[in-house]
């Protein structure tokens, strides 16, 4: 399968929401526990010093997105990070791809790391963030979802090259 990354647009809105809806209703690897729509999306795409990417196919059909962002709980220097893949298409080589861009884009925005926050019962995303690089940083007990469910999390902190 050939995967070709590129900057996420407005126009990809609704099928990024409908693949991240499709993570959060199976539920087990994202904090997030409620829907979102393409305009939910669109609006978080707007934010400063950001950057978006969406994995395609050939044929234009999106397999993951990743984004880069500033945060508040951060120091203005460093970005969080989040990663969806399709369902039924990880392992496959796409978090690989569209993390060698969002590294680019975070030094061309100034970033000198990345930081990840990981459901501690994500086997997956933190076997994929350490394969990346990403150290931890600390553990997080007890946070409590949206619906009710408390997790722990994991936080990662990948330094970028200066």
């Amino acid at each position: 399968m050939t995967v070709h990354v590129r900057a996420a647009g407005a126009l990809d809105t609704r099928e990024m929401a409908d693949l991240l809806n499709a993570i959060i209703a199976k539920g087990g690897t994202t904090a997030m526990t409620d829907p979102v729509t393409a305009d939910q999306l669109a609006d978080w795409m707007r934010g400063d010093r950001s950057a978006w990417s969406v994995a395609e196919n050939d044929q234009g059909a999106i397999l993951g997105f990743q984004y880069i962002e500033q945060h508040p709980d951060l120091p203005p220097d460093v970005c969080d990070i989040a990663t969806f893949v399709r369902v039924g298409q990880t392992q496959t080589g796409i978090g690989s791809r569209l993390f060698d861009r969002s590294r680019s884009e975070a030094i061309r925005l100034g970033y000198i790391a990345i930081d990840a926050i990981i459901r501690a019962d994500n086997a997956g995303g933190l076997a994929y963030y350490q394969s990346r690089g990403f150290e931890t940083l600390r553990r997080i007990n007890g946070t409590v979802l949206g619906n009710g469910i408390v997790v722990d999390r994991i936080w990662k902190r990948y330094d970028l090259p200066r």
